[in-house]
């Protein structure tokens, strides 16, 4: 067993070894990956969130002992949809490294007079972003009373609005929906499911449609998002006219109402009270 850890701002996870074919997911920097196999400049790694898929050799920092050393030292998180760490504290800073929202970064002592914090990259380098583009990593969801954690899982999901439509998708740049639903969970310190359905092993159960909270998740055919309260929901959708991260509603006198979607919804599920 060897582990990676990911040094492109986006490491995607295609289905096959090879370019221009189907984006599975995306990993983001600072993730640790497992290696489970090579092929050319290929590696099929498995995410964390126990998900696989094959990355370009290129995007890993693969030396077990910067990877071990990187799982154990503390982490922040990236807040803003897409942040630069500089190589000097001041905007005229050299670029060392782009990341998006998700993606994990190393502090280096606390910020100074001018919130410019000090961070190490993956490989070891200096760098330095604002303190308020970062953020400690979500505590054990357990913890958050229930109340609050709904309120977050909306506002990470809301975050992404105006997002264009990417199928594997999993940031700011391009999202599909159960990308959309499943880094709101993640940024929520919760691992379900990628793709869009209830899979065991997961967080999530099956509730009725009547019991369902702000937070809770909507499946349709190939399809999910998650519930906002009186009829609404935000999802990344490819449909036309319509296409990437939006409001829409199951409320027939809305104007953004999808008949399709409620006629065709398959399934309603939470991470909150006990499975039936």
């Amino acid at each position: 067993m060897s582990f990676a850890v990911v040094v492109s701002d986006i490491a995607p996870l295609y289905t096959k070894p090879e370019p221009l074919c189907e984006l599975a997911d995306e990993a983001l920097y600072g993730m640790v990956v497992e290696v489970l196999a090579r092929e050319g400049m290929y590696c099929r790694v498995r995410t964390h969130y126990r998900y696989e898929g094959w990355t370009p050799a290129r995007c890993l920092l693969e030396d077990g002992a910067p990877a071990a050393q990187w799982q154990s030292v503390p982490k922040l998180v990236v807040q803003k949809p897409y942040i630069d760490v500089l190589n000097e504290p001041k905007v005229q800073g050299g670029c060392l490294q782009s990341m998006p929202r998700g993606a994990f970064l190393c502090p280096d002592g606390g910020p100074d007079e001018n919130q410019w914090q000090p961070v190490r990259l993956a490989d070891g380098r200096l760098g330095y972003t604002k303190a308020t583009y970062l953020a400690q990593p979500a505590p054990a969801w357990e913890s958050v009373g229930e109340d609050e954690l709904r309120q977050r899982l909306c506002g990470a999901a809301l975050s992404y609005l105006g997002a264009q439509y990417r199928w594997g998708g999993k940031t700011p740049l391009g999202i599909d929906c159960s990308g959309l639903v499943s880094m709101a969970y993640l940024l929520n310190g919760v691992i379900i499911y990628r793709d869009a359905a209830i899979k065991p092993g997961f967080a999530l159960h099956e509730i009725s449609f009547e019991a369902a909270k702000p937070g809770d998740l909507l499946f349709f055919p190939g399809h999910v998002a998650m519930y906002l309260g009186e009829g609404r929901f935000v999802h990344s959708t490819g449909h036309t006219g319509t296409e990437g991260v939006i409001l829409s509603s199951l409320a027939e006198e809305a104007p953004d109402y999808r008949a399709d979607l409620k006629e065709s919804m398959t399934a309603v599920a939470s991470i909150f009270g006990a499975p039936q």
